[in-house]
């Protein structure tokens, strides 16, 4: 198993340090299950030097890769993901010659159990997407590097482009046998759950549950955008987002035991689907600065609301996807307010903060 584990790895991808924190968790899980093989991240110039710094203590191999852009803002809209446009980039993972094998995953995804068994099956392997089950889900993915396949792909996406705009699309139509030609290639639902419940088959769900081994947060909603009560160390699920709040607990116990206390609170932290960066310097330092209380009974008078929590977390969602409310809490005049006290001096504690990415953080009963 040792020389095998030399041979193989697990690979992700973050190009911005709110993915690199998804990337964080993974790499942790997969320590978590003991896995022998090499864990590699490939990076891009949007993830700080900070971030790079927080990867190395997981990851044995930083990978630095360029942006590629899918330029295909049509069927992204169709998909309604315009923030997957530059997913093209994780066609890097085949430059990785230097293993014979290894395993995709989504920066999104979490492992629960050991799934070293995947090294014995061979490209393309993956499981069935559980919106059209003939294609395949490309967040959990058996390959072999190779720099023919890579170039070759990349003259496929200028030749063909992608039917959904991002790389599923691509990779089922260059992979476009996966379905009929060999069912040892179809893994396991297990290998890649989708954690919010409408798309399950609840019975089904019920019945393997104790099975499940990699879960895939999908959608625009990540476990990061949930609210995290540092008092109870509980996740609140934001509303219709649908995901499992076992699944979502999970990445968040990993999360703060694991990355948050090594976080950097002076990174800015780009927004996700790079987006703008809040004026209190993005989600990323929002979630170095959480503090843990010590007593459940600290901040229960605080001013605020578990619900105002989470919509505060709603509208900075929105603020990443280009979805202000430019009418409301995010006109212009409450963002100047913002910028002029900003460069008037530091805010003192006793100070409510108005500004519209404000998380509000319990610290010590304070807002």
């Amino acid at each position: 198993m040792a020389e095998r584990g030399e041979k193989g790895a697990f690979v992700t991808l973050a190009t911005n340090d709110t993915y690199a924190l998804g990337c964080l968790v993974l790499g942790n899980s997969l320590r978590r299950v003991k896995t022998v093989h090499q864990l590699v991240v490939m990076i891009t110039d949007g993830v700080s030097s900070s971030m790079r710094n927080q990867l190395r203590r997981v990851f044995d191999l930083l990978y630095e890769v360029n942006l590629l852009d899918s330029k295909d803002p049509d069927n992204l809209q169709l998909l309604g993901r315009p923030d997957l446009n530059v997913t093209f980039t994780k066609f890097h993972c085949w430059r990785l010659t230097m293993f014979e094998k290894a395993v995709f995953l989504d920066a999104d995804t979490l492992v629960l159990k050991n799934v070293d068994e995947l090294f014995e099956r061979e490209e393309l392997s993956a499981a069935p997407d559980a919106g059209w089950p003939d294609c395949f889900n490309s967040g959990v993915f058996v390959f072999r590097p190779s720099d023919e396949t890579y170039k070759k792909l990349l003259d496929f996406a200028v030749a063909k482009g992608s039917f959904d705009g991002g790389d599923q699309g691509l990779l089922n139509i260059y992979f476009r046998d996966w379905a009929t030609k060999d069912i040892a290639r179809h893994l396991p639902f297990i290998y890649n759950v989708v954690s919010q419940a409408f798309y399950s088959y609840l019975p089904a769900f019920t019945q393997f549950k104790q099975d499940v081994k990699i879960v895939h947060f999908i959608g625009a909603t990540k476990p990061w955008h949930h609210p995290y009560n540092t008092s109870t160390k509980t996740v609140q699920p934001l509303p219709d987002s649908g995901h499992n709040q076992e699944f979502l607990q999970l990445w968040w116990d990993i999360f703060m035991s694991q990355v948050q206390p090594a976080l950097d609170p002076s990174v800015k932290g780009n927004m996700m689907f790079g987006g703008p960066e809040s004026t209190e310097g993005g989600l990323v330092a929002n979630l170095a600065a959480m503090t843990i209380q010590t007593d459940p009974s600290e901040g229960a008078d605080a001013g605020h609301s578990e619900q105002e929590d989470v919509s505060d977390q709603e509208r900075k969602l929105n603020w990443e996807k280009g979805q202000m409310d430019y009418l409301g809490a995010d006109a212009f005049e409450n963002i100047q307010k913002k910028l002029d006290e900003t460069l008037q001096g530091p805010v003192s504690e006793a100070t409510p903060s108005t500004s519209p990415f404000s998380t509000k953080s319990k610290t010590s009963g304070k807002d």
